[in-house]
């Protein structure tokens, strides 16, 4: 066998398990997906259909109108986005002075940050519900806005640490010569620059707080304060198990993070490479 036909076979021996591996990913939803749009009856079949023997739309229908979908889908959104534009405020301003200040247990400081992120959500549920009570804070945006921005600050300090600690200090001084203040610097020079990051950590931090349920199901106990993954998992009731809704809900539910990593998908694969960035 001839280096060509070798590295042909190669190649393709590559595509065909990249392609198995993409496919058993997108298993989960590719059945989700089939569920929702299977007739009723057909969703506990044993053996179970893959294709349906007809596409049904009632379930989407059923999500918006036996259940309060919608303004399940408006909290999330309300929360997880000011959350992730808090996060990304605050921890784009610390991770820049842990990326310029040298000072003695600076790592160890760093080290504590990423340890605060290990700690398992039950652990602080407790603690933080108390805390909450006591603020007047319970089934409110505010009070889980707060929590999120808690458990999302860790990370995103953290990698935007790296990211800033990756560009040359020499931007800071031709701006110092142009009589630049720190603040100006920052905002004007250091933000812009790490942009295609900022992008890539706000995702991770979204997707984090759109997808959380031990927090919102804990801190909000009314049905018009419940956010989408809460939502969801109250579907059921004492007499039957909407497969078919919840199926649709969960469909209905990915959409926006599909449709962000899409629309932001160039300034997402800039930000996985900034690491690499020299000035």
């Amino acid at each position: 066998m001839s280096k060509k036909t070798k590295r042909t076979v190669g190649w393709v021996a590559f595509y065909i398990f990249v392609a198995a591996f993409v496919v058993l990913l997108l298993l989960p939803f590719i059945w989700q997906f089939l569920t929702s749009v299977k007739p009723l009856n057909e969703i506990a079949e044993m053996p179970a259909k893959w294709i349906p023997s007809y596409f049904h739309g009632q379930f989407y229908v059923n999500v918006f109108t036996k259940h309060p979908f919608a303004r399940y889908m408006l909290n999330s959104l309300i929360v997880a986005t000011s959350a992730t534009l808090l996060s990304l405020l605050i921890g784009a301003s610390a991770a820049y002075a842990l990326s310029r200040l040298h000072f003695k247990g600076r790592a160890v400081l760093l080290m504590l940050i990423l340890g605060v992120s290990m700690f398992p959500t039950i652990a602080t549920l407790s603690p933080l519900y108390l805390i909450l009570k006591n603020m007047n804070l319970l089934n409110t945006y505010q009070g889980l806005i707060l929590t999120y921005i808690g458990f999302s600050l860790p990370m995103a300090i953290w990698l935007m640490t790296n990211f800033f600690s990756q560009i040359e200090k020499g931007f800071e001084e031709a701006a110092a010569i142009d009589g630049c203040s720190h603040f100006q610097t920052f905002v004007k020079i250091m933000l812009p620059l790490i942009k295609p990051a900022t992008f890539s950590v706000g995702l991770l931090v979204f997707i984090n707080c759109w997808n959380e349920y031990l927090y919102s199901l804990t801190f909000m106990s009314k049905d018009a304060m419940r956010t989408v993954p809460v939502g969801i998992a109250l579907f059921p009731s004492n007499y039957q198990l909407p497969w078919g809704d919840m199926a649709a809900a969960s469909i209905v539910c990915t959409l926006p993070l599909i449709a962000l990593v899409l629309i932001f998908q160039k300034n997402i694969v800039a930000g996985l490479t900034t690491g690499g960035m020299k000035g």
